[in-house]
């Protein structure tokens, strides 16, 4: 069966705090919202990511749908 990589991509989004993300998700996952543009480059020593703007207005988005009764 194979993975739709773009919902795992959207639910990592989703698990944010405030304008950051925890970088202990998978390397693949992060390199892949780089690459979409929803995260600053993750490669670095700081344990979290920061989300660009577009990023962060959809991890926002995401958590609302994904999480809220």
């Amino acid at each position: 069966m194979a993975t739709n990589k773009d919902k795992i991509d959207d639910a990592a989004l989703a698990l944010h705090d405030d304008n950051r993300a925890w970088k202990g998700m998978d390397w693949g996952v992060l390199g892949r919202l780089h690459e979409k543009g929803m995260i600053h480059d993750p490669v670095g020593k700081v344990k979290s990511v920061v989300f660009t703007n577009e990023g962060l207005e959809r991890a926002k988005r995401l958590f609302k749908e994904m999480f809220e009764e």
